[in-house]
């Protein structure tokens, strides 16, 4: 299947006094049309940078693109004009953002808010644009006549609500959802996501799923990709990475989850903390935490290692990579 996402060498950095923060280091990855791509790790790896960046909505003085490229649907992102970045945000590309509190204009109504939406994506007159806005809000489990209300009026669940409805109203191709059921109690949460799933497929839209849980990837996703310090370190599909995780820090993910089945006096945390962004390890950015360290991780950076669909970024696995590209170079020779 197509990819209607290819992400290639990325990197976005933040200066500051004297320093630079290297948010997102060389990642390149891809997402195939329909799918629905779980992003797990820690605060601070990159997660939302990486998100803000496929729209082209890192903030500059402070925030840059670097280096790398972009495209969306074959279309280079980081070459567009503002209008046409304007044209794609919320209509080809829409985004949840993580905080319903924030992302919501305070002073307008939820049906304006809606409504401006479709009318800068579609041609529709005020009347056509508010009667959409009414029917979106009835189609995430809000009564239209709310439309008229403000954010304010709302609880934190149903604000989320709207955020969905905001985002999905001119039917997006692709969906990046920044952890949006963070705010939630687990209830709500629960809701939520059954919306989502809902809509999603409904409209067959690709989803970037952003969040710390691995059992929400577990449920909701095709593929989970796991990210360390602004790098893609583990990426296969749900089956192939929790069937067995290859990658140290995504072992250590699920080791530090609670075992119902088990008695224990306490959980197991990954040792450690992320590494300073201003000053990354010079190896393996995983390196100082990491149980099976070798001398080879401290000097050099591990490269992408593919065992079958199934990619890794250990030197752990450099040797059975080698070996998988040469038995595949042999039968090509013999064809």
């Amino acid at each position: 299947m197509e990819n209607i996402l290819e992400i290639s060498d990325l990197r976005v950095h933040y200066f500051s006094n004297r320093k630079t923060v290297r948010a997102v280091n060389g990642l390149s990855m891809g997402m195939e049309a329909g799918k629905v791509l779980g992003l797990v790790g820690e605060t601070g790896a990159g997660k939302t940078t990486l998100a803000l960046s496929i729209l082209n909505m890192v903030r500059a003085p402070q925030g840059k693109i670097v280096e790398g490229s972009i495209r969306f649907a074959g279309a280079d992102v980081l070459a567009m004009g503002k209008r046409e970045l304007r044209d794609m945000r919320g209509k080809d590309v829409a985004m949840i953002f993580q905080d319903p509190m924030t992302a919501l204009n305070p002073v307008l109504t939820v049906g304006e808010q809606i409504a401006e939406t479709v009318r800068k994506h579609e041609e529709l007159s005020i009347e056509d644009a508010w009667k959409k806005a009414q029917a979106m809000l009835e189609t995430v489990g809000i009564p239209a006549d709310r439309a008229k209300e403000y954010p304010h009026q709302f609880s934190g669940g149903m604000k989320q609500r709207v955020v969905i409805a905001l985002a999905l109203a001119c039917n997006p191709k692709l969906l990046l959802a920044d952890e949006p059921t963070t705010a939630l109690d687990v209830t709500i949460q629960a809701q939520v996501l059954d919306l989502m799933r809902k809509l999603i497929r409904e409209n067959g839209t690709s989803v970037l799923f952003i969040t710390h849980s691995l059992g929400l990837v577990a449920e909701n996703c095709d593929e989970v990709a796991t990210m360390y310090s602004g790098e893609i370190v583990e990426y296969g599909t749900v089956d192939q990475v929790f069937g067995k995780a290859l990658h140290p820090y995504t072992q250590g993910l699920f080791g530090s989850l609670p075992d119902l089945s088990a008695a224990t006096d306490r959980l197991k945390p990954i040792p450690g903390l992320m590494p300073d962004p201003t000053a990354l390890p010079k190896g393996c950015f995983f390196c100082p935490r990491c149980p099976h360290a070798m001398d080879i991780c401290a000097k050099e950076h591990p490269a992408d290692v593919d065992l079958g669909g199934h990619r890794v970024k250990c030197h752990l696995y450099a040797a059975a990579g080698a070996a998988k590209g040469a038995a595949s170079a042999a039968g090509r020779r013999a064809e």
